[in-house]
């Protein structure tokens, strides 16, 4: 099944409680929260009362959007702490700190040996640990996250893949990407927006419904529960959102 949310940092200047009224007016299910500003990983309290005050709303949390940079000497309990205080049953992190192009072999194996002690620490709370699938780190592309899978090894069954489309790219390769993924099993959540082709143009998701249609359709088929979370609207504006979740719902109640 495929549930409809929202990325908190997408309204970074929003109180919590401002955006969880706005994805209630949405229609939308479900909240990633984001750990720079929204539910810091400081110990204050904050990650339960935002998952609480999720929870009471009718909300899922999706996830704990974190910005841990693995294999970069971050401490990771903290962060752990704040996905299990806030209730996230996944934690999102980064792949390291540059492109797989410009890594090394000791990066690589630095990043994989993380991966394996940070998956550990969260199998040990029942969570998920799920990499980004951006540019400018180690898990870029379908190839490079499949690599670093198969480099990390069967020590870490609870890593998974975030999946977003990479800007300018043909819906083909997009298809391509998640077949990958999904056929390793360990496609996790969705990352969705409409920006054509760079990154600095953003446009309605309404402009991009063809494209999504196809993803989402594809990942329809994929066995498992995972969460579509609207991302990084027109003007980072609550309008520009109000009208991307419309779409998504419509998208998602075409593909069942």
């Amino acid at each position: 099944m495929l549930t409809p949310g929202l990325v908190s940092v997408t309204f970074r200047p929003l109180s919590p409680a401002e955006i969880i009224a706005l994805v209630v007016r949405s229609g939308l299910k479900a909240i990633e929260w984001g750990g720079d500003i929204h539910v810091p990983a400081d110990g204050s309290g904050t990650a339960a009362e935002v998952g609480r005050m999720t929870r009471d709303a009718g909300l899922l949390v999706s996830s704990y959007g974190s910005y841990y940079r693995v294999g970069e000497g971050q401490p990771f309990e903290p962060v752990l702490a704040a996905a299990v205080a806030l209730g996230a049953p996944a934690i999102r992190v980064w792949s390291g700190a540059i492109s797989s192009a410009e890594a090394t072999e000791a990066d690589r194996e630095r990043v994989a040996a993380d991966y394996r002690r940070i998956a550990a620490l969260a199998a040990a709370q029942g969570l998920v640990v799920a990499n980004e699938f951006h540019d400018h780190t180690l898990t870029d592309d379908a190839p490079t996250t499949l690599a670093m899978f198969d480099r990390v090894g069967p020590a870490a069954p609870n890593l998974r893949s975030y999946w977003q489309p990479r800007h300018g790219q043909p819906v083909e390769v997009g298809l391509g990407e998640i077949a990958a993924l999904s056929g390793s099993g360990r496609l996790a959540n969705i990352h969705a927006f409409h920006w054509w082709p760079s990154p600095s143009e953003r446009h309605p998701l309404a402009a991009g419904r063809d494209r999504w249609l196809a993803f989402l359709r594809r990942i329809a088929g994929v066995p498992g529960d995972r969460f579509v979370l609207l991302e990084f609207t027109v003007g980072d504006a609550p309008e520009s959102f109000l009208a991307d979740a419309v779409v998504l719902r419509e998208l998602l109640a075409e593909v069942g």
